[in-house]
């Protein structure tokens, strides 16, 4: 996870209706996250040669408040997929914003270290984000950068200026193996737009590997603006 500093201002147009954008001390951040999905299942049912892919994306973080309750989620900008059909499922189900690219990755491990790298195609320039690092888990800090950006359970989608999606990611506190290096590079520009272009070409204000788990995505649901 490479976290960036963003302008708050960027970000109002892909906000979904009844969300607002939470912060983190005052500051506001995109995050580029690779992470490898496995034993994959939709709705319980598991498909050939779609149980094990990558996933790159850019998303940022919201809050919605219901019944007194703040819930604290994250929005996507774009979710890139290797295979075209989790594209088409994930976005006729959640209403998000996935696209398909070549796709690989790297996992090795030693003796007290763990190299984990992601690799995008885009046109024909293979993109990246990889890192190494302890190979042991320390716990996440109270009121840290890492429990800020791990700490969203909820997505939320933009369908139209009076109606979000909305959806629940059920998963364990994670926690993260302390970073020893990385390297990112994006073709920011027509992967996201002009308008990211400046947030990403900046040296990111946090990296961390985090060590993941099992996840069960719940089913979506609609707010609707009251008229």
């Amino acid at each position: 996870m490479a976290n960036y500093e963003v302008d708050p201002g960027i970000l109002k147009k892909h906000l979904p209706c009844h969300t607002e954008l939470d912060d983190f001390n005052g500051k506001h951040y995109v995050s580029l996250v690779g992470f490898l999905f496995t034993n994959t299942k939709v709705r319980g049912i598991s498909f050939p040669f779609h149980k094990t892919f990558e996933e790159v994306n850019l998303r940022f973080y919201v809050r919605y408040r219901q019944n007194n309750i703040w819930k604290r989620g994250v929005v996507f900008i774009k979710e890139i997929v290797p295979r075209s059909m989790i594209t088409l499922v994930a976005n006729k189900l959640y209403n998000e914003n996935y696209a398909t690219h070549p796709m690989r990755h790297i996992w090795a491990f030693a003796n007290d270290e763990i190299k984990i790298e992601y690799y995008w195609q885009v046109g024909k320039q293979w993109n990246y984000i990889k890192a190494t690092a302890n190979k042991v888990p320390v716990d996440l800090l109270p009121d840290s950068k890492e429990e800020f950006i791990t700490g969203h359970f909820w997505g939320y989608t933009f369908i139209d200026k009076d109606c979000s999606g909305e959806y629940e990611v059920v998963h364990p506190r994670w926690r993260t193996h302390t970073i020893r290096t990385y390297d990112v590079l994006c073709n920011t520009k027509q992967l996201y737009g002009e308008d990211f272009v400046a947030t990403l070409d900046q040296q990111p204000k946090s990296v961390f590997l985090a060590e993941g788990s099992a996840i069960k995505v719940m089913k979506g649901a609609k707010l609707l603006r009251a008229i």
